[in-house]
């Protein structure tokens, strides 16, 4: 009996050291489960940089490209400078040439070199100005530093450099609570990055998203702090959050401009050769109010930078006495020349530049006006560098600069018209060809809702002081051809004169489109159907409202000669 109780008492206390260990084993489990890690992760490891790299941290995120640290010196690759820091910065890819242009300056440095020049003064640094790896193209910092409204600070361990560059833009701050812990994951279980002190600023990456995956991040917001660590921290170790525009104190280069105290009204005067420059007084007879003209002298000769002239002495004589200003244009219109080649190259660039300066300085312009519209999209930086350039010389030499644009759109973004209303000193929106020569569909060259949009896109990206809205004298006649699985469609451009006489010829009587803003007249004839939307008086004073509602800088017309002799009175009474 008592051998069974001893038996039964050795059973219950196995079976309790089993429970009590069991229970030793849950725990020990539980607690490895919740308690957090205590394991520090290397930030070398996790950065991942070698010796002569550095790692760049633009504000709240990780660029793209390491950085250079050689010699004690950060080198950033061009593309981060330009996309993140300060886009005036240029490479010339050909002649190996770092430019940077000021409003008076143009500011070069060569590879491999401690010297840059100012116009034709020589400076030196202590440190080399630009490196290349191949096709790759690094910047000192401290270079970048002298000319950017920038502020950066060097980590070591890993190498990092944490740049300010992003002025004006609204950051979302949070404060430590107490002691915590930055970790790789979004989990107590994971590595610690940074333990933080209380009072410690972190800056929220992408709040909106961190609120969204709270619950799915265990309750972690991703944050970075202000030495450029990225991690996650608990939401409720952090004080509320609070909102901060990042400033300074840095106060941005303004290029000054030439303005006039009057009302630009322009007009381009088409001249093919030096015998059309005779017509100036007899073409001007009509005109009223006029006080700018732009003669057609110039077209890119070539990518070397070479131009063809048609400029007169005699012409510029009258047209001052006139009492008006003259606008040299210069064209890369059916020239075949490739303007990519020509602008990219800084010694061909400057070439032209010279040209037109020089030309100038002959014949006593009062301006300079560009009539680009070949630009591609890879040539849209060599475009805007050689405007930089140009702008420094039209400036010291009292030359006004101004420069034609299509209306804004998507496709013709890279243009850059706010750069253009920075730098020059007139951005002139050509408010027509709404459909063209070559437009797969019939309509009007410049509808009354084309221009409003030309106007209002303008001053999304121009101040109103530098724009003018060019406006069209002529208009385009349609034939509309049935081919059966197609309709083949052409057409060809008259003036307001002519256009009247098609249809009044025709005994046709065109109706007013409310929509378009013009007259609308169409006719069959030779199997072919003709359409028409015209400019003329009423569909004139439409848009001369919507450039006087803009309060723009002036009005710019296409071109002398097409237009009815009663357009100069409505043009008159909006500009006087």
């Amino acid at each position: 009996m008592r051998s069974r109780q001893v038996k039964q008492k050795r059973i219950i206390i196995l079976i309790s050291v089993i429970i009590l260990v069991v229970l030793v084993f849950i725990a020990a489990l539980l607690i490895k489960k919740f308690s957090p890690s205590n394991k520090v992760m290397d930030l070398k490891e996790y950065y991942s940089v070698e010796k002569n790299e550095a790692l760049v941290i633009l504000q709240d995120e990780v660029g793209e490209k390491k950085a250079l640290y050689l010699d004690g010196q950060i080198y950033i690759d061009y593309n981060t400078v330009i996309e993140n820091i300060n886009k005036r910065f240029y490479w010339d890819n050909t002649e190996n040439i770092l430019i940077y242009t000021t409003p008076s300056e143009i500011i070069k440095a060569e590879v491999g070199s401690q010297e840059y020049m100012t116009n034709k003064s020589k400076s030196k640094v202590d440190y080399q100005i630009v490196k290349t790896d191949g096709d790759e193209v690094y910047i000192a910092l401290d270079y970048i530093e002298l000319f950017s409204n920038v502020e950066a600070k060097f980590y070591k361990s890993p190498n990092r450099v944490v740049i300010k560059s992003k002025w004006g833009q609204e950051f979302t701050y949070n404060k430590v609570k107490s002691a915590a812990q930055m970790r790789y994951k979004p989990s107590i279980k994971s590595d610690i990055l940074v333990q933080l002190k209380e009072g410690d600023t972190l800056i929220s990456i992408d709040p909106k998203e961190n609120e969204k995956r709270k619950e799915v991040n265990n309750g972690f917001y991703k944050m970075i702090t202000e030495d450029g660590v990225i991690g996650y921290v608990k939401a409720d170790c952090l004080n509320e959050a609070y909102k901060e525009k990042l400033t300074n104190d840095y106060k941005e280069v303004e290029y000054p401009r030439i303005s006039k105290d009057y009302t630009i009204n322009l007009t381009w005067h088409q001249v093919t050769n030096q015998e059309a420059n005779n017509s100036l007084l007899t073409i001007l007879e009509d005109t009223k109010g006029l006080n700018t003209i732009s003669p057609t002298w110039f077209t890119v000769a070539d990518e070397k930078g070479n131009l063809n002239s048609l400029a007169s002495e005699l012409y510029m004589e009258r047209a001052h006495n006139a009492g008006m200003e003259v606008w040299a244009l210069c064209s890369d219109i059916g020239t075949g020349v490739d303007m990519y080649k020509l602008l990219s190259v800084t010694s061909q660039r400057e070439k032209l530049e010279k040209e037109l300066i020089s030309n100038a300085i002959k014949y006593d312009f009062d301006g300079i006006n560009i009539d680009f519209e070949n630009i591609t999209k890879d040539a849209a930086v060599h475009y805007i560098q050689f405007l930089r350039e140009l702008s420094v010389w039209c400036r010291i030499n009292g030359i006004v600069l101004s420069v034609d644009n299509y209306v804004p759109s998507e496709y013709t973004a890279y243009y850059d018209r706010e750069e253009q209303g920075k730098i020059v000193d007139y951005v002139i929106v050509m408010a027509y060809d709404e459909h063209y020569a070559g437009s797969e569909e019939s309509g009007s060259v410049s509808s009354i809702n084309f221009v409003k949009d030309g106007i209002s896109n303008t001053l999304k990206e121009v101040d109103k002081e530098k724009v003018i809205v060019a406006l069209p004298f002529y208009t385009r006649l349609w034939k509309e051809v049935d081919k059966g699985d197609e309709i083949k469609i052409t057409s060809e451009a008259y003036g307001m004169d002519t256009a009247l006489q098609i249809l009044s010829s025709r005994n046709i009587t065109p109706k007013w489109d409310e929509k378009v803003g013009q007259y609308y007249g169409e006719y069959e004839e030779g199997g072919a159907r003709y359409r028409i939307w015209l400019e003329e008086d009423r569909s004139f004073e439409l848009k001369m409202e919507a450039v006087k509602a803009g309060e723009v800088a002036g009005v710019a017309s296409w071109k002398l000669g097409l237009e009815k002799k009663s357009i100069w009175n409505i043009i008159r009474k909006y500009i006087n």
